[in-house]
Order: structure tokens, then sequence, then C-alpha cells
């Protein structure tokens, strides 16, 4: 879909009123919804305009925060796989467990060496799907669930989903920066970065999180260095993540495959860095 102000651009949403495509520049945040320029004043709207409208928003959400609700049934189905197989209450045991958290390296139950260092890469994103206990997972789920749709109807499903993930990288990488030795697991690097995609957007004016965005992240901050045992590199690691992600989606937004990969490229070097830092 297509600016109708400007053809060379993609849309990522449509008027609330009348259903055309809107680019970033377009777009004016009312009360309600998202419109265009013609009708960012309009408070009333044409009983056709009304129907065109209900069609629009039924094409905007797309069956709704899709990603989102299946990034939750994810992590909350891995949480429930482990109890199933013999973990306790908080998982921190268990095959799932010492296959999938984070640490540089570590020794297993069976006195073998475990970890990144190990070549076992694939720690970086596991460890997002791993929680310490139902109180862990349920905060990190409930946060994800009322802040995660807004970012997701913004960018679409995809590219929303990919910087979820590039952000979950990235809060690894800093991680494993911060504390190599620490046993991490989490979603809240990932949720970082959904904050700091916000962050960004905020500052270019578009308010996914109505203008709160800046209050979200202190907030957070303070409760990240203030109370024991949360990953701070894991938190500000997410953050930058998703910051540098949202700006790439933002700047390049012209040229949609060049945007994508500069996104994966964030990736990468999040794994890149991560590699580095157990070598």
């Amino acid at each position: 879909m297509r600016c109708y102000r400007h053809p060379d651009r993609e849309a990522y949403v449509s008027c609330s009123e009348c259903g055309r495509g809107i680019c970033p520049d377009c777009m004016v945040f009312g009360p309600v919804g998202i419109r265009c320029p013609d009708h960012a004043g309009s408070t009333a709207a044409t009983p056709g305009a009304r129907r065109v409208a209900k069609r629009a928003s039924v094409s905007l959400s797309r069956g709704g925060p899709v990603v989102t609700q299946a990034l939750i049934a994810v992590n909350v189905g891995v949480y429930l796989l482990q109890l199933l197989m013999g973990a306790g209450l908080t998982a921190n045991s268990g095959w799932i467990y010492e296959h999938g958290v984070l640490v540089s390296t570590a020794i297993g139950s069976d006195g073998q060496l475990i970890g990144v260092a190990e070549g076992e890469w694939w720690r970086l994103i596991t460890a997002a799907f791993l929680h310490y206990g139902p109180l862990h997972l349920g905060m990190n789920m409930l946060v994800l669930w009322i802040i995660g749709p807004a970012l997701e109807e913004y960018l679409g499903h995809w590219r929303y989903g990919l910087l979820y993930l590039v952000a979950g990288l990235a809060g690894s990488a800093g991680a494993l920066l911060w504390s190599p030795n620490a046993l991490t697991v989490g979603a809240s690097g990932a949720i970082w970065g959904v904050m700091g995609a916000a962050l960004i957007l905020e500052a270019r004016r578009i308010y996914v999180f109505g203008g709160q965005a800046m209050g979200l992240v202190v907030f957070n901050l303070v409760i990240t260095f203030l109370i024991p045992g949360i990953s701070i590199g894991g938190h500000i690691g997410g953050l930058i993540g998703g910051a540098l992600a949202a700006l790439a989606f933002t700047s390049l937004r012209r040229i949609p495959v060049l945007a994508t990969v500069s996104v994966a490229a964030i990736g990468v070097l999040s794994v890149a860095v991560a590699l580095v830092q157990v070598a």
C-alpha cells in the first residue's frame, strides 16, 4: 500500500476516516485513530466515509496485534513446557533451561562446559523466551501486552516482529557485556527494544505511546538500577537495539528493502559483539 500523497512511499497505516494509505509524514494522531491531513480536522464523516473507515480499521488491524499475542503465547508455552518436563516453579532447572539460558561459560549438569563461548550461539535468542518463575513471566508479558500492540499497529506485523527479535539479540549482547558470567533469561531486553523504538518515534513526533515514551523509559531505568538482580546490560542493550531499528525503519522508509536489511544488520552486529565478548 502506498501513501496517497506520496506515491513513492510505503504506507504503514490507513486513514481512519477515508481509508487511504498514509506514510509517517502524513499521519495526524487524533484522540481516536490516525487520520490523513485532509481529515485531520474532521469531527464527523459522511455515511459513506464511515463505511470506508470501518473497513479501513479492519485492514489496519489485520486480525489485531497477532505478533504480540503470538510472542506472549510462545513465552507462556515454553514456561508450561518446562513445568511439564519436571522443572520447578522457578524454572531454573531442566533440559530447556540448561540448553537455553544465556551465559558465557558454565558447567552443565553432565560436567561439560556450556555457554555462548562454547559455540552455543542460539542462547542469544532462546534466553529471551525463558523466565524465572510465574511472577517474572507475568510481569514481562503484561508489559508486552500493554505496549506492544501500539508499535505493532504502526510498524506492521513483520517489521514489529523483526524489531522485537533484533532487540532481543541486542539485549543478550548487552547482558554478556555487562555480566558475562551471570545466568540471564527473560523477554525484558526485547521489551526494552519496543520502548526504545517508541522513544525514537516520539522524537520524530510520531506518538505511538501518546507522548509517554520518555517518561516510561526513565521510570523503568530507575527501577532497573535500583532493584537488585535485574539485568542492567540486557535492558540497556535492548533499548539501544530497538532504538536503532526504529531509526532505520523511519529514516529509510522510502526504501523498505534497505530498511529491513539495515535492521537485520543490527541483529547480526549484536551477535558479533556477543561472540567477540566471550571469545
